[in-house]
């Protein structure tokens, strides 16, 4: 690590604790020649996540986004906030052990039915209602009707 003030990179580590967020390790180091003392951060590097559109055209994963876009659909709906993002860290997880860096948006939105598939239904048929551009009410039928008949096999399995 160079020093700011004189440029050696020569220094020692005086002290080494984890940031108030969590998120990094601050150092405190002293350079050896000029004798001064600095902080760094080390954080993890996190890959840039790429979304490849309908179109072809790329944009850089959005957390936010979409997270907005499941929360919508759970709109006075039982799930909450805490479910809602330790769906989306496992994704990110998943991505960054498999080393993706772009991922099909449709691929995605399917990803995030199946989850809400499991967890909440009204908001799964909200989802998908939207995600998959349902055109008219017999698609949106067929899709309502097809939850009904999954419901049916379980409890004939009971």
């Amino acid at each position: 690590m160079k020093c700011p003030f004189c440029g050696n990179e020569d220094d020692k580590v005086v002290d080494s604790r984890l940031s108030k967020d969590g998120d990094a390790i601050r150092r405190r180091r002293q350079c050896l020649t000029c004798e001064k003392r600095f902080t760094t951060y080390e954080r993890i590097d996190e890959l840039e996540i790429l979304i490849v559109k309908k179109d072809g055209s790329r944009e850089v994963f959005d957390r936010g986004k979409l997270r907005g876009g499941i929360m919508k659909s759970l709109q006075k709906r039982p799930v909450s906030l805490g479910q809602v993002e330790s769906f989306l860290d496992s994704l990110e997880l998943y991505f960054q052990e498999n080393n993706i860096r772009e991922v099909a948006a449709s691929a995605l939105g399917e990803q995030v039915i199946a989850w809400l598939k499991g967890v909440d239904e009204v908001a799964y048929v909200r989802f998908a209602s939207v995600y998959r551009e349902f055109r008219d009410v017999q698609e949106f039928m067929r899709e309502l009707e097809s939850i009904i008949a999954g419901r049916q096999k379980n409890l004939e399995k009971l």
